[in-house]
């Protein structure tokens, strides 16, 4: 028995069994043509500030659908199902715009017209759109309607050193997951008109693309910050980490004071000028996570109550997905998760930081090019003997997730893994480029269209109930009791809320004790 299988049988089957997860999936509202949708968020969806389920992220035009918390991965997409249902409804109620099928973007207008989402006039709603107004003049807005599917995993019994542990080890072997499930290696040319880019042309149709490519929302194109870049922060402790995001937080960024607090007409153009607005801006693959209570800081609930779950952050939406993610994907995520926390995980050091950074690049960019190499202890190896290698060490992991009684699916999972890497041209990636020259004519927008119109009309003729309907407008109209509540508490003027809110003293002080 190897040690990894030791520290796994250790676990027990309740804690095993006691694996929760969530998701959360952005996606785009889209017009029949492709465009972006302008309109505000549909009023049949509820209150973007309030509702438990439907909200919006950076845009007014980018929906965010979040499940509650789930033993299972067929419950988790069961609840993600049945909430792109509804709103698959109410889009098509609304005027004909659908759920965008890629990450990267649908057609874009030029960046200022893109709009911010809106949360009404209390002051948390209020900030909530100040701080995208941030990123917009810290990124610009076309980077943010990048949509993704962030993965929320928790196990009983994992303390803060182990959930680091896990961290680090993810972020070690992330290269596996980009490649196996990138699905963005092209986009539409209006995503970067104006931008540097290295992206080459294909087709005459206005499409872009890395031959390559896996996954260009992880790579230089999506959420990338040469400030943040600066940052190099660690994993090896919750005190580490804390201490490096709340110096992002309270360093001023010189870059970021000249487009200052607010405009010579006094509307705000951003929450803060220090390098991070709020913690959320902080960009990565993976992040600690723990839920606030009301009003309450990120970075003050890690330091006070410690870590109670992780947030995965790299998935691309699945176009040939109806809601964007398959049950196998998740499978295989369980299985990976499991082997980061149960496996050695030494301390990072700033070199390697350096050179997992430089992994992360090449495999968005290059993921699918024969013999590609990446650094590994500092020394170059072949992407698919490592990442074989890992799947290799995965098996026995899904075989005993198995044997409580999940069937076959953590090992059918795995050995899909296994398939795709050694056949590169099985990779949803390459899947979408095949799509693309095959059905398309090379058009992104015309693949795009042609996926989520097959997605919305999947969901249209699922079964869906009159008490499934009036269940859903009910959540949506009690969000706007919700929101209205909120609006009539508020008191403090915005501008006092503000102060209040991104000082230093609301970060928490650095913890006495260990991690």
């Amino acid at each position: 028995m190897t040690a990894l299988q030791a520290r796994l049988q250790g676990l027990g089957t309740d804690r095993l069994r006691g694996m929760r997860r969530g998701l959360e999936k952005e996606s785009l509202r889209a017009l029949p043509d492709g465009r972006l949708a302008l309109t505000p968020h549909p009023h049949a969806l509820g209150s973007a500030l309030t509702h438990p389920h439907i909200t919006t992220d950076y845009s007014e035009s980018q929906l965010e659908l979040i499940t509650g918390v789930h033993g299972s991965v067929d419950e988790c997409l069961a609840e993600l199902t049945r909430i792109h249902q509804y709103t698959a409804r109410v889009l098509q109620a609304s005027g004909d715009e659908m759920m965008w099928a890629s990450s990267m973007p649908c057609g874009l207008p030029t960046d200022e017209t893109i709009p911010l989402g809106r949360y009404g006039s209390s002051n948390v709603g209020r900030a909530k759109s100040v701080y995208r107004m941030g990123l917009g003049h810290r990124y610009g807005r076309r980077m943010q309607t990048i949509s993704g599917v962030h993965y929320n995993w928790s196990l009983p019994g994992v303390d803060n050193a182990g959930y680091f542990a896990l961290i680090r080890n993810f972020r070690r072997h992330a290269f596996l997951l980009l490649t196996l499930f990138g699905a963005s290696p092209a986009v539409c040319s209006s995503f970067v008109e104006g931008r540097p880019h290295d992206l080459l042309p294909l087709g005459d149709r206005g499409s872009l693309y890395l031959p390559h490519g896996t996954t260009l929302r992880m790579g230089r194109l999506g959420y990338q910050s040469e400030a943040q870049a600066s940052l190099k922060v660690s994993y090896n402790s919750l005190e580490g980490y804390a201490a490096s995001l709340h110096d992002a937080l309270t360093r001023p960024w010189p870059a970021y004071e000249a487009v200052g607090i607010r405009n010579p007409g006094g509307e705000y153009n951003q929450l803060a000028t220090t390098l991070l607005q709020i913690e959320n801006e902080f960009y990565g693959t993976i992040r600690p996570k723990r839920v606030i209570f009301q009003g309450e800081r990120p970075l003050h609930a890690l330091r006070e109550r410690g870590v109670e779950y992780i947030e995965v952050r790299l998935l691309d939406l699945d176009p040939f997905e109806t809601i964007g993610v398959a049950a196998s994907t998740l499978h295989f995520l369980d299985v990976f998760l499991l082997h980061c926390l149960l496996s050695d995980s030494p301390p990072d050091t700033p070199q390697e930081i350096a050179d997992l950074a430089q992994n992360q690049h090449l495999t968005a960019a290059r993921g699918r090019e024969p013999g590609l190499r990446l650094l590994r202890d500092g020394h170059p190896v072949a992407m698919t003997d490592w990442g074989l290698e890992l799947i290799e060490q995965l098996v026995p992991l899904a075989e005993h997730l198995d044997a409580l009684g999940s069937g076959h699916v953590h090992v059918q999972a795995v050995a899909q893994a296994r398939s795709r890497l050694l056949a590169p041209e099985t990779l949803p990636s390459a899947r979408v480029l095949q799509a693309m020259a095959e059905r398309h004519e090379q058009g992104f927008i015309a693949f795009g269209r042609a996926q989520s119109m097959a997605a919305r009309d999947a969901l249209l003729q699922m079964p869906w109930t009159p008490d499934q309907q009036a269940l859903h407008a009910a959540m949506a109209e009690q969000s706007f009791e919700s929101q209205r509540a909120i609006e009539a508490a508020d008191t403090m003027p915005f501008e006092v809320y503000r102060q209040e809110y991104v000082s230093a003293a609301r970060l928490g002080r650095p913890a006495a004790r260990a991690a």
